[in-house]
């Protein structure tokens, strides 16, 4: 004899698991590390790096009885640009006791639209070094413009001597730091705002339940 089960079978709603999260950080966490990352570097950069001093000589443009004032302040600003030529400095290198190459890197010439006067700043990691640099130039200078002052009717003159600097010129580490931080800072907000946002719903999955279970025909 045989028997015939009836096949019984209902339909079954689907399940919606949801997967299993880890703990996810806060979106702006990129603000913070950036801000801690930046502090850190400039921090190690103020500590590491070497100071740096600066000393400045001042020499003077002074007209002679053929010119006037006016010619001076144009001469200032011309020899402003003559002092940080080779053929000044190449006179300078002995006094300062440094190459041509070291002067040409450390030692910059600045004039003003209102005045005759040139400064001449020199800088190094030694501050004794700086003022030797800084006057040997200028003194190199006046020499140079002394050959010509005929022509010119301008004459340049020592207006004061550089002194040996107490303080260094270079960035603190503190500075280093709040400089390293509010960069760090900036990219981080840019990091934040180019993060793309997380969609909706997402972690979670939809997973069919198991149909009923039918009966198993048998003989």
């Amino acid at each position: 004899m045989t028997e015939t089960a009836q096949d019984r079978s209902a339909p079954s709603a689907p399940l919606t698991r949801t997967a299993p999260r880890g703990r996810r950080l806060p979106r702006w966490w990129p603000l913070p590390v950036g801000l801690a990352a930046g502090a850190l570097a400039g921090g190690v950069y103020g500590a590491v790096s070497t100071p740096q001093y600066t000393a400045t000589s001042y020499v003077i443009a002074v007209p002679t009885g053929e010119s006037d004032s006016m010619s001076a302040l144009g001469f200032a600003q011309a020899y402003s640009r003559v002092a940080t030529q080779v053929a000044v400095l190449s006179d300078a290198q002995v006094a300062a006791g440094v190459p041509v190459s070291t002067l040409q890197a450390n030692v910059r010439a600045e004039t003003s639209p209102d005045a005759p006067m040139v400064a001449i700043s020199a800088s190094s990691a030694r501050p004794a070094q700086a003022m030797e640099m800084a006057n040997a130039v200028a003194r190199a200078l006046t020499a140079n413009a002394s050959h010509t002052k005929d022509d010119t009717h301008v004459e340049l003159l020592r207006f004061t001597r550089a002194v040996k600097p107490t303080d260094p010129s270079s960035a603190s580490a503190a500075l280093t730091t709040l400089v390293g931080a509010s960069a760090g800072g900036l990219l981080g907000g840019l990091a934040l705002l180019l993060r793309p946002r997380r969609a909706a719903g997402q972690g979670t999955a939809t997973v069919p339940a198991p149909a009923a279970g039918s009966a198993v025909r048998g003989a």
